[in-house]
């Protein structure tokens, strides 16, 4: 289709997309929602933290391993809804054939799949992608679109009493520490004209280091505008430990 329409959420931003059906949830999404939520209610613990999620199609290869435990990997690539409008087959069909690997190394885990109800798991993963219909059919199945995101690291904004960044706004390699961080060590801060950024610790945990590493900030900013600078001289952007920024990240540590 030649005509274009817009794609926003709350955050000020727009990006104009080729023009598609109005979305809704498909029936294969819908399964593979209703399978990922089962293997979840049969964990013990997982490292995107407590429920209830929202599922991103990040690449999702659920896998069951020898001992019949569930275990998520994360394909190569994932690919978002709105992006399967302008995904090249034969491209895509090179993802499905990486997952067909990963799972001839864990033959449980299709089975197990279909005991759980999702009848067209080995179908879905055997069928080349070849058009639009088998793009759709691959995009919304379990192989791609059920990674468990709590609604904050999916979509969520930073702000006031938001401490939290969605995938969908900020970069994954940032959004992914949130998940690992020590809990009084402060990856967002916020900059002098009032703008996110993120700042990891230059040395160990108790090494008696102050400087802060900058991973990421809004673009426009100052601080950006250094970041960018010093990524162009081949540096990172190192602040001290009496910058602002630093300080914030700090704050709750003693």
């Amino acid at each position: 289709m030649s005509a274009m329409h817009q794609v926003a959420e709350t955050d000020p931003w727009k990006i104009n997309v080729p023009d598609h059906a109005a979305r809704e949830d498909t029936p294969g999404f819908r399964a593979a929602k209703q399978l990922a939520h089962d293997i979840l209610d049969a964990l013990h613990g997982c490292p995107y933290g407590p429920g209830p999620w929202q599922m991103h199609h990040g690449g999702s290869l659920w896998t069951m391993d020898a001992e019949g435990v569930w275990f998520l990997v994360l394909n190569i690539v994932g690919v978002e809804w709105s992006a399967q409008f302008c995904c090249d087959p034969a491209k895509l069909d090179l993802v499905r054939q990486n997952a067909q690997r990963h799972y001839a190394g864990f033959p449980h885990s299709i089975p197990a799949m279909v005991e759980l109800g999702y009848d067209d798991a080995q179908e879905i993963l055997e069928t080349p992608i070849t058009d639009a219909a088998t793009i759709s059919r691959y995009v919304d199945s379990v192989f791609n679109s059920c990674v468990p995101l709590a609604a904050q690291f999916h979509t969520g904004v930073l702000g006031p009493a938001k401490p939290w960044g969605g995938q969908h706004h900020y970069p994954k390699p940032v959004t992914d520490i949130q998940h690992l961080k020590h809990d009084d060590f402060n990856l967002w801060v916020v900059t002098a004209d009032g703008w996110p950024a993120a700042v990891a610790p230059v040395a160990p945990r108790g090494a008696g280091e102050g400087h802060v590493r900058v991973l990421y900030a809004t673009p426009g900013t100052q601080v950006a505008e250094k970041h960018r600078r010093a990524h162009a001289r081949g540096h990172p952007l190192i602040l001290g430990p009496n910058s602002p920024l630093a300080r914030q990240a700090f704050v709750r540590q003693r």
